[in-house]
């Protein structure tokens, strides 16, 4: 298979398991922990969360109805995907079970599990490396961390630090059988592109094995929407968006799997920005800007420092 210029998902799972594999959303009805605490500035769950998911729903009947209305036959095979709130933040007893059974299913691959960096005890971590080791599938943990910067983790309200994150990436890594991934969203009010590719910079020595990347969408009735409705920063045009996304592009080494590159929230929702153009055509965009301009992923990596793990904000870790 030929390699593409960027390592997306639906290339890594073809080169790995042979076919394409789908993801189905799934909820274990608990509320993130930050919203005790005011909650990202940015965030609104309604704003990403498909139609057919019910949060008070059983694991099994979110699974079968994500094969109806989410794979549609398009996919044999799936991960059972934990996006919604903190899933880790459940208590380990009730977790562990709830995925053990998601992994029992023949079409199920492994699980992707998205958290809070502050939220991955030591102990919830060996245990699930165990249950991952005993099933023979696959786990992904991916860590909400977007930005390294600490003025813009103040400004979204995140109330973790990027110490947090470092240790949480650590505790993963320990463990040959779960990857790890992060989250990172670009254009923070108050950021400056240069800043922007320092949190590149720095999460690309980790060796970590996944990243998912969002430009900044103000949704409504949240308190970013407030402060965008007061002019207090600027977002990302489609074409200053695919310009920057080629200029960080090349800094993400190519074992990377890039699960995402853009946003994509509930219309309704979406104040700001509207491109007004299709996640498909969105593809087909930067593919021909990459190849225009001779891009591909991890074209200028430096592959010294990756080799060493490597990171210009924590040069010990590694």
């Amino acid at each position: 298979m030929k390699a593409p210029r960027v390592r997306s998902f639906s290339y890594h799972c073809r080169q790995k398991y042979g076919v394409a594999v789908g993801k189905i959303p799934l909820d274990v009805g608990i509320t993130c922990p930050n919203r005790l605490r005011g909650g990202c500035i940015y965030c609104r769950p309604a704003s990403f969360t498909p139609s057919c998911l019910r949060s008070e729903d059983d694991i099994p009947t979110q699974i079968e109805r994500g094969k109806q209305h989410l794979l549609k036959g398009r996919f044999r095979y799936y991960f059972g995907y934990f996006q919604q709130e903190t899933v880790t933040a459940l208590a380990q007893k009730k977790l562990l079970p709830l995925l053990a059974d998601v992994l029992e299913d023949p079409s199920c691959l492994g699980l992707v599990l998205s958290t809070r960096p502050d939220h991955l005890a030591e102990e919830l971590v060996e245990s699930l490396a165990l249950l991952i080791e005993q099933s023979k599938k696959d786990c992904l943990i991916e860590l909400g961390l977007q930005s390294v910067h600490a003025k813009s983790l103040e400004l979204l309200n995140r109330n973790h630090s990027l110490d947090d994150f470092f240790g949480a990436v650590d505790r993963v890594k320990r463990y040959d059988r779960l990857q790890v991934g992060a989250h990172l969203i670009f254009g923070i009010p108050g950021e400056s592109r240069a800043e922007m590719v320092q949190t590149v910079e720095c999460v690309a020595g980790l060796h970590l094995d996944a990243l998912k990347l969002h430009h900044l969408q103000v949704i409504k009735d949240t308190v970013l929407h407030t402060m965008y409705l007061q002019n207090r920063f600027a977002l990302f045009s489609l074409q200053e968006y695919m310009d920057f996304l080629l200029q960080i592009i090349p800094l993400i080494p190519a074992n990377v799997t890039l699960h995402r590159l853009w946003s994509t929230s509930h219309p309704s929702l979406l104040v700001a920005p509207k491109w007004h153009v299709l996640v498909g055509e969105l593809s087909r965009i930067l593919q021909r800007r990459l190849e225009e301009n001779g891009v591909y992923q991890g074209c200028k990596v430096n592959n010294e420092q990756v080799a060493t793990g490597y990171s210009p904000l924590n040069p010990n870790l590694g």
